[in-house]
């Protein structure tokens, strides 16, 4: 029987897409997964103009906007990385 794998190249950070709740936390747009995924849930992030689950795939290009309270966070996605250092978190995404 053979076992096929997709492979990703966390290495070079060059993957196509992840997942909406990850790149929250990888950005640092929110601090911990779950509150990513707790945000997504009750309709506060939008991607592209739509509201999204947790579950949606972002690719560079996409559009974020994330409501804090009564202050919308408006991003665009530049890259994606499995893991991130504070300092290179901010080469992610830049606002708009």
């Amino acid at each position: 029987m053979l076992l096929r794998l997709r492979l990703h190249s966390a290495a070079d950070g060059k993957g196509e897409d992840m997942r909406l709740d990850k790149f929250l936390k990888v950005s640092r747009l929110i601090k911990r997964r779950t509150v990513a995924n707790e945000a997504c849930d009750a309709g506060r992030v939008m991607v592209n103009g739509k509201a999204a689950k947790a579950s949606v795939k972002v690719k560079p290009g996409d559009i974020i906007e994330i409501q804090f309270g009564t202050r919308t966070v408006k991003v665009e996605v530049l890259a994606l990385q499995d893991t991130t250092k504070k300092e290179e978190a901010k080469e992610l995404f830049k606002y708009l």
